[in-house]
Formats: structure tokens, sequence, C-alpha cells
């Protein structure tokens, strides 16, 4: 490694992600009430609290098993997301199956690689619970995405979701870097440049060549915006959100939910990659009004 991190730091980074995950997650989530519509389009805020869902949930797995382990073990991601799962945060039924099974002893490696006909998952969710462990390795980038593709594959095999992953992992160790976060073009050719040839580096280029557009509406129209909760109809989009708005938190919340689609998932990963940079934390009152990390969750690394 590049710098020189004490693990207490890369506990406070990481978390720091993971706080502005979970807020960008249980707000995000709020839009998905048909009452709140019209609230989201003035942006303003609705009741609260603001419960989060699986994205924070497994999100405080990874930290977790940092936080134990210093790197991921996956035998150990696998029970702490089998552990901690909770039927109601919203996860889909293929992980909830998944996970029950884990639970009752199966393999989380022939589980995971039997999804979808032997294909594996390439859905979002191996990418929105990942940019804490992009932040605790600010210092390296390369071994963010490394770490970030050993953790996919527990629950989520398919090549697109694998690489969907790295890329968020990526972007958040970019953006917690200790001089500071590259400008925009820079930060997404920073991301490309680390994730393998695949339908999601594809959509990163793209995201790259439509960084000066102003309309959301039109940009989640060729990037997606997670409708069909698939690592690349997700993570491009996400990640040009994230990147003109690296330091402002509001901005890149309220630019990332009025796009709709799979709004608390890709709100995480903007909130987590945001929240990675020395200014990009959350509103202190968005904080207040968003539940609080569970209490299985460690206070420090090694605990």
């Amino acid at each position: 490694m590049t710098a020189d991190f004490s693990p207490d730091q890369r506990f406070e980074r990481a978390l720091a992600s993971l706080r502005g995950l979970a807020v960008g997650d249980a707000l995000g989530s709020q839009f998905f009430v048909p009452a709140n519509y019209p609230l989201l389009k003035r942006r303003e805020l609705p009741p609260d609290p603001w419960q989060w869902t699986d994205d924070t949930e497994m999100a405080c797995s990874v930290l977790a098993v940092l936080a134990g382990h210093g790197r991921i073990d996956q035998d150990a991601l696998a029970r702490s997301f089998a552990v901690h799962h909770d039927f109601d945060r919203g996860y889909g039924p293929a992980v909830n199956r998944m996970l029950r099974l884990v639970r009752e002893g199966g393999d989380w490696r022939e589980l995971a690689a039997a999804l979808f006909q032997g294909q594996g998952s390439w859905g979002n969710g191996a990418a929105m619970r990942i940019a804490p462990l992009g932040a605790w390795y600010a210092d390296d980038p390369e071994q963010a995405t490394h770490q970030a593709e050993i953790s996919s594959y527990t629950t989520h095999q398919h090549r697109e979701a694998v690489v969907g992953c790295m890329a968020v992992a990526a972007a958040a160790a970019l953006a917690a870097a200790p001089q500071g976060p590259p400008q925009a073009t820079d930060f997404l050719d920073a991301v490309i440049a680390l994730v393998p040839r695949s339908a999601v580096g594809a959509g990163l280029r793209r995201a790259r060549d439509m960084l000066d557009y102003d309309d959301t509406q039109t940009v989640a129209a060729v990037l997606g915006c997670g409708r069909r909760t698939t690592a690349h109809d997700t993570v491009p989009f996400a990640l040009w959100s994230a990147a003109r708005s690296l330091g402002d938190y509001e901005r890149a919340f309220w630019t990332t939910a009025q796009a709709g689609g799979d709004v608390d998932t890709t709100c995480a990963i903007v909130g987590g990659v945001v929240a990675a940079t020395s200014a990009g934390a959350p509103p202190a009152d968005w904080l207040a009004r968003t539940e609080g990390l569970p209490g299985w969750m460690p206070t420090g690394p090694g605990l």
C-alpha cells in the first residue's frame, strides 16, 4: 500500500462512507411511497424516521468483516450476510432463498454459482453494498477492486455484477484518496482503467462522455437508473451522478433520486461514494433522521 494508514483510520474512512450509504438508501427508499412522489419533484424531505434496506444491512457486514479480518474473508462475509439477514429489508427473492439456505448449512459457493440457471446473478446487489470497502482502501484503488471482486462472489458471480462491484469500490477509493478526489472526467477515467472490459465498462465510458449533460432524465434514459436492477443498468448512472457532485452530498442525492428507477440502490451507491470524500458527509439533520446502524456493528477494527 502506498500510504501508512492505521486500522483506525481505515475504519473511520469506511464508516463515513457507510453512513452516507445508509442515508442515501434510507431516504431514497422513502420515494417508493406514492404519497412522497410530489415531494421528490420539489426536493422536499419526507416524514421521518427513514428506515434503511438490504443495501445498508449488507454494507454493514462488509465493514464488519473488514474490521475483524483486515480484508475480505469470503466465508466470514457469507456467514455475516446470512446471520444478519432480515427478510423485511427488501432483499430479492433469489438472495432471500440463498441466505436462508446458508443459515441452514448450505455452501455459499454452490448456491451463488447455481443462481439463474448457473449464470450467477448479474443484479446490482454486490455494487450497492461495497462503497465502504473502497473507502477502507483509499490508498490503494487496485486492492479495492481486488477485494471487491472477492466480496462479490459470495452472492453475485455473473461477470457484470462482479465488474459493477469493482467499479463502485474503485470510485469510493478514489473519492477517499488522501490528496482528494480527481476532477470528474479524470475520476471516471481512473475507474474505467481499473475494471475489465464489460457492459458496465462500456456504460462508464458513455457516462464519462455525458458529464456535461444537465438533463438527468436524458442521462438515465441512456445509461439506465436501476429499473432492471442489473449492475450494468445501475452503476454507470450512479457513478455519473457521483462524479458530478463529489463533495456535495445534497446535490448528489437529489440528482440521483430524481431519475427514478431503483432509487434506494442508486442513492446508496452515490451516497457511499460521495461521503467517502473529506467534504461529502450527508447533512447532519439527514443523518439524525435516518435509522441508526445496527447494534451488532463493530465500533472499531479488530472488535
